[in-house]
């Protein structure tokens, strides 16, 4: 049971990785799922209760972050509330495209929520790139914990090795 327990933490390890950079998968959350599952198969002698919740914080600061980024670049260009929902919608809708529907998905829906909101494509423009800007910020963001999470755990590990 324990090797089957130490293959699912892994494998969410690894999924999570993946999911950091395509935001379809909850990256972070599969991450620190299969820390705590690394954690219940050894029984929590390597990866304590201490370590869990500094795990579990830095999934929350990094997700928070991920989906509070793009807002606040779009905020901070002076975006409308359209616009705001103009990058939701189009973030969402984008996910169905692969890589390029996830990058431009925003953007677009950022662009069109200004234009739609304040008829003004300069203004529309300025809000997309702030969108965009702020987008990558994100996974930037949302990347340094996924290495913070696994650093963490493998220094745990090679540590449990003396």
């Amino acid at each position: 049971m324990t090797a089957i327990l130490v293959a699912l933490g892994l494998i969410a390890l690894i999924a999570g990785l993946l999911g950091t950079i395509y935001p379809a998968l909850p990256g972070l959350g599969l991450m620190f799922g299969g820390a705590w599952l690394l954690a219940y198969a050894d029984g929590y002698h390597i990866i304590g209760t201490n370590t869990l919740i500094f795990l579990a914080v830095v999934t929350i600061l990094g997700t928070a972050t991920d989906y509070v980024a793009g807002m606040l670049g779009a905020k901070f260009t002076g975006a409308s509330k359209t616009a705001i929902w103009g990058s939701l919608i189009g973030g969402i809708i984008g996910a169905f495209f692969s890589l390029p529907g996830l990058l431009l998905g925003p953007l677009l829906g950022a662009a069109i929520g200004e234009f739609w909101a304040r008829k003004d494509l300069w203004s529309a423009g300025k809000v997309s790139i702030g969108t965009f800007i702020g987008f990558i910020i994100g996974v930037v963001a949302k990347v340094g914990c996924a290495l913070t999470i696994l650093l963490t755990l493998i220094v745990l590990g090679i540590f449990s090795l003396f």
